[in-house]
């Protein structure tokens, strides 16, 4: 077995490195690389082991690195810091670059790793060198090394059980590095571009984001920030905040405890970012189609002499119309994270302000019966007036800590608040009434207040007893939330009717709810204890979970008239896990697992014959198996999964409320990462989906499938340094899904869609600073499609849209 321990300091690119202990280098490193147009250039050398000439005046060693990188296809990464004032001996002669590298470094204490044509230099005394742990072992705020092709990381953090490898992970996960970040417009074109298990709607501009894990539904409120539910914003997730996304797919009620909104299709955690060792002062221009306008300025700095004390700050403004005619876009962020770490304790704080408006918001319309699937409109056409809005203002804190009490030994604790104001004025009825694609709408105004307080504590112990090793996790959580809400539908006097492919609309309606005036409506209170216990054997080839957790539920709901609690909801739940995992070679793992998710169940309603009565949390059941592949520079994982989840009823004969119901979902899935070639990088997967609905109330539509889940999905996301131009990369991807029903009786099914997403990206550098220019084109062929929704709507998908951004180091 190979101990995959790695560094308390994250290094980026470059293969996967199986040793007992890696050297900590730099967290992050800015970018200075060195190119020339082809034509200047004496001679390129594609591979860089056949010899050459070489000649390299005797100058700085800054000056020498770029001759070199003139002289072959070589492209150096390192902070300006590192060869500021050393000087370079003249290098002249036949020899292969590699070679001329090293004479120009012999003496200066830089080492360097090289992947492909890209050589990243740093010289560990630079560096803070902090003590090895483990991955597969206790609660840390250090990152994991990135997988080769710099997209995916080498593992993520699994709820309670800590930092795990994904190699010694019995679940499927994946973690999207900064890579894999920048540019996404939202959170679901991080985790759905190339992963054929999510199934990502396309639609832009909507109140929230949405989209789904394994057939069901991720709701925006349960993706967690820090480990910790309900403190992100309401609305969209400013992925200028994140340093990383985890997800885990599946029910996860015994590692995460239950979320929210009970969401069990998987759980989505974002790594808040945090200074590295290396000072960073990155300025972003952005520009979206039609007229999108933005800026984000990143900075990080370390100080004291140990560096123990960081500084993070990320602000950002965009405003400007999006790619369908009538929708625009309004974003404010101002975030700082602060950390100072000693050898045994580390201490953290997150505070963001957060702003975010569309208008013209996107709206899923609904079908007249007796009609079938309308020709889809011209996606460039909004289907909402553009006085419609959704509006959130988010601010939160969150207060991190952990102690090593002993090398064996970790305690921890997060706390946190957020609170959101969201004032939407919205469309609230949207029917097809004819083929011609008439159209009938009218208005509402909806305002919130969500007040939200979210915490938890927990130990993690290693120790031995006889020839098994176990590694213990206990923690407790609780997540608080108040309600204050007020929804007025009807603003216009009468509905509206237009057309879908030619919309034409009149004056916006008055809004009628003031700031103030939204009484409270409802508390919700979670709370929970966890313990779990994963035992090794046979030198840790062989690696058993076990876990538990109780869960409580208090819910109250209000009158909005009176602000008297009109109904109380008090139950608990226990979910034990267990998971297994087979080391069969350094290469090759096997595993398993039975985990359960919950969600609130509910009260009998007026008018059963069981009115009144109180159901525990519902119990959604995993059973799942796969295998994993990791041979070094490119990774894959097959797994196998059914997921059962109850959905509550009224019997029609017995008039009985009960949660018989039952959805079942049963997938295999593919997906793979990493750099099979050096300059070339693939991620993406195949996903085949079986949503039924197996027990209905009477047996209406039993055995239908599930609306708005595609049965296949195939993802390939593709990038490739372009050989003889340094530092150019063209990019694609490919998403194709198959048509989803949106009626629960199977009738009405849109057609599959196959989606081309096209960019480049060219690194280099002007005047000594780094700098790295983006353009992508998504949905290269402005395809038109309907996507299925929930509830029986359609929505349309987003078309053509341009981005680009040039991103400066100073």
């Amino acid at each position: 077995m190979i101990d995959r321990t790695i560094p308390a300091i994250h290094k980026a690119g470059g293969k996967r490195c199986h040793t007992a202990a890696i050297s900590a280098v730099s967290s992050a490193t800015l970018v200075v690389a060195f190119s020339v147009a082809l034509a200047a250039a004496p001679q390129v050398v594609h591979a860089q082991d056949a010899v050459t000439q070489i000649s390299i005046q005797q100058s700085s060693l800054s000056d020498a690195l770029l001759q070199l990188g003139q002289q072959t296809a070589l492209q150096f990464i390192y902070t300006s810091e590192l060869v500021r004032g050393l000087p370079a001996q003249e290098v002249s002669g036949q020899m292969t670059a590699e070679e001329a590298l090293k004479r120009l470094l012999a003496g200066t204490g830089i080492e360097y790793s090289r992947t492909g044509n890209t050589i990243n230099l740093w010289k560990v005394a630079e560096t803070t060198q902090l003590a090895p742990v483990n991955v597969t072992g206790l609660y840390r705020a250090d990152l994991t090394p990135v997988y080769a092709g710099g997209k995916i990381a080498t593992g993520s953090r699994i709820g309670m059980l800590g930092y795990q490898d994904f190699m010694e992970t019995p679940f499927s996960t994946i973690s999207y590095t900064q890579d894999a970040i920048q540019q996404a417009q939202d959170l679901a074109r991080v985790v759905g571009v190339t992963d054929a298990s999510v199934y990502d709607m396309g639609m832009r501009g909507t109140v929230r984001e949405a989209f789904v894990v394994r057939g069901f539904d991720v709701g925006s409120g349960d993706v967690a920030f820090g480990g910790l539910y309900g403190l992100l914003p309401y609305n969209r997730v400013p992925l200028e905040l994140v340093e990383r996304v985890e997800v885990l797919k599946g029910p996860s009620a015994m590692l995460n405890g239950m979320p929210p909104g009970g969401s069990v299709g998987g759980s989505i955690n974002l790594v808040p970012k945090r200074a590295t060792e290396t000072p960073l002062t990155r300025l972003t221009g952005m520009f979206v189609s039609d007229g999108q306008y933005g800026a984000h300025l990143d900075m990080g700095r370390r100080f004291g002499d140990a560096q123990q004390f960081g500084i993070r700050f990320n602000g950002l403004y965009q405003d400007g119309n999006m790619a369908a005619d009538g929708q625009s876009k309004r974003a404010q962020l101002g975030a700082l994270g602060l950390d100072w770490r000693s050898e045994r304790v580390r201490l953290a704080a997150d505070m963001y302000s957060n702003r975010d408006k569309v208008s013209g918001v996107t709206r899923g319309v609904t079908i007249a019966p007796g009609l079938g699937v309308p020709d889809v409109p011209d996606p460039r056409r909004s289907l909402m007036p553009d006085w419609t809005f959704s509006s959130a203002e988010d601010s939160a804190f969150v207060l991190r800590g952990e102690a090593d009490v002993t090398e064996d030994v970790t305690v921890y604790a997060n706390y946190g608040q957020g609170m959101t104001h969201y004032n939407g004025l919205l469309g609230v009825t949207f029917a097809v009434m004819d083929a011609q694609g008439r159209y009938r709408t009218n208005f509402g105004q909806q305002r919130q207040v969500l007040d939200r307080k979210a915490g938890d504590v927990g130990i993690m112990a290693r120790l031995r007893t006889g020839e098994i090793r176990h590694e213990l996790a206990l923690s407790g959580s609780f997540y608080e939330q108040e309600v204050r809400s007020r929804t007025v539908v009807g603003l216009l006097p009468q509905d509206w009717y237009t057309n879908i492919y030619d919309p034409s609309w009149g004056a916006a309606p008055e809004t009628v709810i003031r700031k103030s005036d939204v009484p409270k409506t409802a508390e919700s209170r979670l709370s929970s204890v966890g313990i779990a216990n994963t035992m090794s054997v046979a030198d840790d080839l062989v690696m058993l979970t076990l876990g538990v957790r109780r869960q409580n539920v208090v819910s109250d709901t209000f009158s909005a008239a009176t602000g008297k609690r009109t109904a109380r909801y008090d139950a608990s739940a226990t979910t034990p896990s267990v998971a297994l995992l087979v080391r069969v070679t350094d290469e090759v793992s096997l595993y398993g697992n039975y985990i359960e998710g919950l969600k609130e169940g509910a009260i009998a309603p007026t008018g059963t014959n069981n009115a009144g009565e109180l159901f525990a949390p519902y119990k959604t059941k995993q059973h799942e198996v796969g295998v994993k592949v990791d041979l070094g520079s490119f990774a894959a994982t097959l797994s196998g999964y059914q997921i059962r989840m109850p959905n509550s009823y009224i019997d029609p004969v017995s008039n009985l409320f009960s949660f018989e119901g039952e959805q079942r979902n049963r997938g295999v899935e593919l997906g793979f990462f990493g750099e099979p070639i050096d300059g070339f990088r693939l991620m993406g997967g195949i996903a085949y989906l079986d949503a039924r609905l197996t027990k209905t109330a009477g047996g209406v539509d039993e055995g239908s499938f599930v609306m708005a889940r595609p049965k296949w999905q195939g993802k390939l996301g593709v990038e490739w340094d372009l050989p003889g131009v340094t530092g150019l990369t063209l990019t694609g991807n490919v998403q194709s899904a198959s048509g989803q029903y949106f009626s629960r009786d199977n009738t009405l099914k849109t057609v599959g869609r196959t989606l081309f997403d096209a960019g480049l990206r060219y690194q280099t550098a002007i005047d000594g600073r780094a700098v790295t220019l983006r353009a992508d084109v998504l949905n290269v062929a402005n395809k038109a499609y309907w996507a299925g929704g929930g509830s029986g709507k359609l929505w349309l998908g987003a078309p053509r849209t341009v981005m680009l951004s040039a991103s400066v180091d100073f």
